[in-house]
């Protein structure tokens, strides 16, 4: 059910693949992270889960093609909990629960829904906004073109320590370098 929710939000917001693909671009880093199967079997569930509260988001905001008022930016940030709160009904669900609820927390403090920094967001969460990061960035949106895989991928190490875990933002950026064929297949 979670599931057909988030394909039927990735095509209202026109983000098709959105969540397959953030969950393909995490797996390397997991990998490298030394992620037992089933741990690797749980982020492909939930990955692209992550944003399942965009259902209570307006349309209407989700493909605004300009800038956003403080009271939008609210609208939009209460999707992680929201999401959170579609899944914790659900046990079969519960180990997306750090995918949905933490993946706009950022490693200094400054993300939502809580203000997590460093160590305190759960790994699954730190790793999924990187992936979530980048296929956003080289994906076009309604307010902006996409990237380049280049400037994204300067955009992530830019962002070590501050935006994203930096050992998982340079395992990434080294797992695009060594692996750049499947990391290609991957994000498109």
């Amino acid at each position: 059910m979670l599931a057909s929710i988030a394909r039927a939000l990735e095509q209202r917001d026109q983000t098709f693949g959105h969540g397959d693909r953030v969950a393909a671009l995490a797996e390397p880093v997991a990998l490298e992270l030394g992620w037992d199967r089933e741990r690797i079997k749980a982020l492909r569930r939930s990955a692209p889960l992550h944003d399942v509260g965009k259902v209570k988001v307006s349309p209407r905001l989700l493909g605004k093609s300009g800038p956003l008022t403080l009271d939008e930016v609210a609208e939009i940030r209460r999707h992680p909990t929201a999401g959170a709160q579609l899944v914790l009904p659900l046990r079969r669900f519960h180990e997306a629960l750090p995918y949905v609820l933490f993946h706009h927390e950022r490693w200094d403090g400054g993300g939502y829904p809580a203000g997590l920094s460093g160590r305190r967001i759960p790994i699954e969460a730190r790793l999924l906004a990187i992936a979530d990061a980048f296929d956003a960035m080289i994906s076009p949106r309604p307010y902006r073109r996409a990237l380049s895989h280049d400037h994204a991928l300067a955009e992530v190490e830019d962002g070590a320590g501050t935006q994203f875990d930096p050992v998982a933002a340079g395992l990434f950026v080294e797992s695009w370098a060594d692996g750049w064929d499947t990391w290609q297949r991957a994000a498109s």
